[in-house]
């Protein structure tokens, strides 16, 4: 009989001890096996927020029995987590209820519309869509920054990468990224790439965004930009499809035709000589260094190649320009391009 309870008490020791190891290793056992982030935004539940969170880590029962047990239903915060490896399950429901790392790094590039761009951005931080577009159309924003329409504004923001605190307010954001273009254009290479161009920042946007919807050949840019630059100097109408486009408000026209060219628009190049009263999109960075740097060259011509490759060919002369123009429309209605 002794030796039965001797037995009984070992078999519990022993049962008592492993579910004291399986409990530690649970809490305080290494949880996190490869480093992430997380971004917890204000219009999730915290049902939502949490499960962004289990689905990387070991243990999600203990980590649910913690966080219960710490009342991180009621302190948690919406924002950007990184976790490291090596966290405890412990280690992991602390951060979410004392620790946030609030800053993202935000990417914005082109955008032909106010609405993509916002869309864009909604991804990143915790402001929605119809609040940043609610910024970028708001007159007294506008006015506020020297601007007179919202496609104007939104088109000279500089493409970069940015950090900022996820629930930044949409107009904080767009006054910040105001004042990072204010300080692009400011430094001293700039300045000299605009003397040497004789053109404003808000110009070279303009001709940019031109640019960037003609060609996306990174290394046509500089010689488009050339030719852009060589008409405007000669007061020539710079006679750009783009803006053709954009005043007929469809960039999904395949095929710029005589009609097109009749548009009575600001935006029609074809009709008005000189730039556009405003950028047709915003531009990506090597659309505007492109500009920044374009190359100086005599042509005055380009057209898109036959060979249909997103290139173009350049010329010197009208009748040089008419031929390339004349097989390149060949090459579209054998295509049935219409």
């Amino acid at each position: 009989m002794k030796n039965k309870f001797i037995v009984v008490l070992l078999v519990v020791a022993v049962i008592v001890s492993v579910t004291g190891i399986w409990a530690y290793n649970m809490f305080c056992g290494p949880a996190v096996e490869e480093r992430f982030t997380v971004v917890l935004r204000v219009d999730e539940s915290y049902e939502e927020m949490t499960a962004k969170v289990k689905s990387s880590i070991a243990y999600p029962v203990a980590f649910d029995l913690y966080a219960k047990r710490i009342n991180l239903d009621r302190g948690i915060e919406p924002g950007k987590y990184t976790f490291t490896e090596g966290m405890t399950v412990v280690d992991v429901a602390r951060t979410l209820k004392f620790g946030v790392d609030n800053a993202v790094r935000l990417t914005i590039n082109n955008a032909r519309t106010p609405e993509i761009l916002a869309g864009k951005i909604s991804r990143q931080i915790e402001a929605d869509s119809t609040a940043l577009i609610g910024a970028l159309r708001s007159e007294e924003l506008i006015n506020e920054l020297g601007f007179d329409s919202a496609e104007a504004m939104f088109s000279i923001f500089i493409p970069n990468t940015y950090e900022v605190y996820s629930d930044i307010a949409p107009e904080a954001l767009i006054r910040r990224l105001k004042r990072e273009s204010d300080n692009y254009w400011a430094q001293s290479a700039r300045q000299a790439q605009l003397e040497r161009l004789g053109l404003t920042p808000y110009e070279v946007m303009t001709l940019a965004s031109i640019v960037h919807e003609e060609t996306n050949a990174a290394d046509e840019m500089a010689r488009v930009a050339g030719v852009y630059v060589n008409r405007l100097r000669m007061g020539m109408p710079l006679q750009a499809d783009p803006t053709l486009k954009y005043a007929a408000g469809d960039f999904s026209i395949k095929r710029v035709l005589d009609k097109h060219k009749t548009i009575d628009s600001p935006y029609n190049t074809y009709m008005y000589a000189g730039l556009p009263p405003t950028p047709i999109a915003m531009p990506d960075m090597t659309a505007i260094e492109g500009v920044l740097g374009y190359e100086e060259h005599d042509y005055l011509y380009f057209c898109a190649r036959p060979e249909m490759d997103g290139r173009h060919n350049f010329a010197r002369t009208l009748r040089e320009h008419n031929n390339n123009a004349a097989a390149y429309h060949r090459a579209l209605d054998r295509l049935n391009v219409r």
